[in-house]
This record gives C-alpha cells, structure tokens and sequence, in this order.
C-alpha cells in the first residue's frame, strides 16, 4: 500500500475515475443496444431519433480518453451504416 500523501490521494483519484469511467461506458452499450435494438425491429424513425445523442456520447468519451478515436469512429460508422440500410 502506498505511504506517500501524494500516492494515496493519486489512488484514491484512481478509484472515482475507474467508477465514473465504468458508468460511461455503460451508459454506452446501453445507448448503442438502443440503437440497434431499433434497427433490428426495422424501426428507423426509433433508431433516428436515438442517434444524435448517442453521437454525441461516442464524441465526448473519445475526447476524453475513455475510449480510442479508432474506437469511436467504427462505432458511428456502423451505427450510421445499419440506419441508412433501413432507407
């Protein structure tokens, strides 16, 4: 265990980090599942609607590091892809 002031305030900054970067990437999975739940069931005007902010999730977790830019950019590929089939 860490004895220096300086490594356990870093540890405990690790941990409230771990727990808010879990929480997004669950909120993540949730909002892609959305998305292609719609898609599934051939509702395009559901899975429009869902779109934009599931987006705009993919482009905040990207800048902050949550998750690559590579990452980010196949996942609205795909999501943008699986919409445009339903047209």
């Amino acid at each position: 265990m860490a004895t220096h002031a300086s490594a356990l305030k870093a540890h405990r900054q690790s941990l409230v980090r771990r727990d808010h970067n879990r929480e997004m990437r669950s909120a993540l999975r949730t909002a892609i599942k959305n998305i292609r739940t719609a898609i599934d069931a051939k509702d395009a005007d559901g899975a429009r609607k869902h779109l934009p902010e599931t987006v705009s999730l993919i482009d905040k977790m990207a800048a902050k590091g949550i998750i690559h830019d590579n990452a980010a950019a196949r996942h609205k590929s795909r999501l943008h892809a699986g919409i445009a089939k339903l047209s």
